[in-house]
């Protein structure tokens, strides 16, 4: 599969400037659109949100996201992936994650990142905890989390 790709699982936070630029780098002449998706700590619906916290398999989420990008790569006609996952306790507006796609063409680039994007939030072991005024919640998996990701 392709070596153009990055995949991180970090407690620190990343520069997304820098991602962009180093995916305009991977193939700078055949390189025709860059999509770059980055999720956030947000309030919920019906509580506000102080604080998330992720937790993840170390070795088994690396080798889970490496299997989301190998069938992107497979889908599309791709010239590289970020895959950045943040993990420990994030505040409200914090960013969690960051898919960067780098391809010849955009509808390659916009299917690819969102294709990633639901996978990962179906297939990746991250167990996410939220804080709000109601204390301590686990998050469990959404009704439309698993339709995104069926329509695959």
């Amino acid at each position: 599969m392709k070596t153009n790709n990055l995949i991180l699982v970090q407690e620190t936070d990343f520069d997304l400037t820098h991602h962009y630029q180093q995916l305009l780098q991977i193939n700078p002449a055949q390189t025709g659109a860059v999509v770059l998706f980055v999720g956030l700590v947000r309030d919920l619906d019906n509580a506000k949100v102080d604080a998330m916290e992720l937790e993840h398999y170390p070795g088994m989420t690396e080798s889970c996201l490496q299997q989301i990008i190998n069938k992107a790569h497979q889908r599309w006609a791709l010239e590289g992936i970020h895959l950045i996952h943040r993990v420990g306790k994030l505040k409200r507006h914090d960013q969690i994650v960051m898919v960067g796609v780098a391809a010849r063409h955009r509808s390659d680039a916009f299917n690819a990142c969102e294709f990633v994007m639901d996978y990962l939030k179906q297939e990746a072991p991250f167990w996410k905890a939220e804080y709000t005024d109601q204390g301590k919640k686990w998050v469990s998996a959404k009704d439309s989390d698993q339709q995104a990701d069926q329509r695959w």
